[in-house]
């Protein structure tokens, strides 16, 4: 499948508001819903993601829908082509000189930093994982020569440092073989 231009993601504190909105953002565009569920703890996620436009007029009527009950929601376009691979474990994980992760409070905030990362720098996007069995937190690793995991997590902290999210980040120059191991 092609590569879509734009996701669009919304976040809410209530799981039945949650269904509201994956059908209320499904019926105002023509987009593709990528996932919906519950989160920990005890949230709601719906993920679409179709052209920009479309993506835009499904956040916004899903935003309209739970208003009261929103956690967070973003728009991306032009979303960098690592991200999807990425959210679903299927990024190669070639030999590496650094390992960097960087952890959020939200999984909002885990998407865009990630975003931002790879667009800043010449890494490898391994994994995000958002919200299961992680509190609700979302976290992301890169890999690549130092310097360029170092500028990566560097851009993706400035994104969560906006907005009041960061848990912690790593640079790991020369990490053991193993813990490589368990990653994806």
């Amino acid at each position: 499948m092609e590569r879509p231009p734009a996701i669009g993601l919304i976040e809410t504190s209530s799981i039945a508001v949650g269904f509201n909105i994956t059908d209320a953002m499904l019926k105002a565009a023509s987009v593709e819903l990528v996932l919906q569920r519950t989160i920990c703890p005890g949230k709601f996620v719906t993920l679409v993601w179709g052209d920009v436009a479309a993506v835009e007029a499904s956040v916004a009527a899903g935003v309209r829908v739970g208003e009261g009950f929103l956690v967070n929601d973003l728009v991306i376009p032009n979303l960098h082509p690592q991200i999807f691979p990425a959210m679903t474990n299927t990024n190669p994980m070639p030999a590496t000189e650094a390992l960097g992760v960087l952890e959020t409070f939200d999984i909002t905030t885990t998407i865009l930093s990630a975003d931002a990362a790879v667009k800043a720098a010449e890494v490898n996007l391994i994994e995000i994982r958002i919200a299961m069995a992680i509190g609700g937190k979302g976290f992301f690793n890169v890999t690549g020569d130092v310097a360029a995991v170092e500028a990566a997590i560097a851009a993706g902290l400035k994104i969560a440092e906006g907005r009041g999210q960061i848990v912690a980040s790593v640079v790991i120059p020369r990490p053991h073989p193993d813990l490589f191991k368990e990653l994806v």
